[in-house]
């Protein structure tokens, strides 16, 4: 065989990798340039959810909805979750998210995130609202980071109705909790803070379809620079 072709041979492998890898790249861009309509569609919904009417509470509740429940608040139950400090005119002030039991017309128990309070023992709201607008939270589970709950004085760091529930002495809680919507109480009110926004996930999907493709551009110029050695090798 002509010495003249050999050169040419040395690329066949490499070339073959290197174009497997750049189809691979332009997939994974292309897939997240789908994943960002679709994120962008959820993202929609969910501002339309945030302006429009809450709507009743379903059987498979979905996060990014505002719904509404009714039914009648269990006296004398309260909880506490998280430590978090918050700013006042009289400077930081520690607190948690109230959580008060709903039960509902079927029976159900509903635990309800009311908002954030100046509190450090959780002591029930006097005069919760007749129904509870907001979103439903999926269990968190505890992990290495999580604090320790003390049942007893009815304080959690971890988000997780079956066992607030159990430490409130209270049966047939669904499996998730009810995050209140609402504006802002006059500060030093000691009214719960609720939460102002639904969630909204994270879209960060065109700046990984540009760094798939980016890898990709990267992979062709490295093979041309590349190509160009192994040619003039002897």
């Amino acid at each position: 065989m002509p010495s003249g072709n050999l050169p040419w041979r040395r690329l066949i492998a490499p070339g073959i990798a290197a174009s497997v890898t750049f189809v691979l790249l332009i997939l994974l861009g292309i897939w997240q340039l789908h994943r960002l309509k679709w994120k962008e569609a959820i993202i929609a919904e969910i501002r339309a959810a945030q302006v429009a009417a809450p709507i009743p509470l379903q059987a498979t509740p979905s996060p990014f909805e505002k719904v509404v429940i009714t039914g009648s608040w269990i006296p004398g139950k309260a909880a506490l979750y998280g430590d978090e400090v918050h700013d006042s005119p009289r400077g930081p002030i520690a607190g948690g998210e109230l959580i008060m039991p709903l039960r509902r017309p079927g029976g159900m128990v509903v635990l309800v995130d009311l908002g954030w309070v100046p509190e450090q023992s959780p002591a029930p709201w006097p005069n919760p609202p007749a129904a509870a607008v907001g979103y439903v939270h999926a269990p968190i589970r505890p992990n290495w980071t999580s604090g320790t709950d003390d049942p007893a004085q009815q304080l959690y760091y971890t988000l997780d109705p079956a066992k607030i529930g159990a430490g409130l002495g209270l049966r047939n809680v669904a499996p998730f909790m009810l995050i209140t919507l609402g504006p802002l109480p006059p500060p030093g009110s000691g009214i719960p803070e609720p939460a102002q926004n639904l969630p909204t996930p994270p879209n960060n999907h065109y700046e990984y379809a540009l760094t798939w493709f980016g890898f990709a551009a990267v992979l062709v110029f490295q093979f041309i620079f590349f190509a160009r050695k192994r040619l003039h090798e002897p």
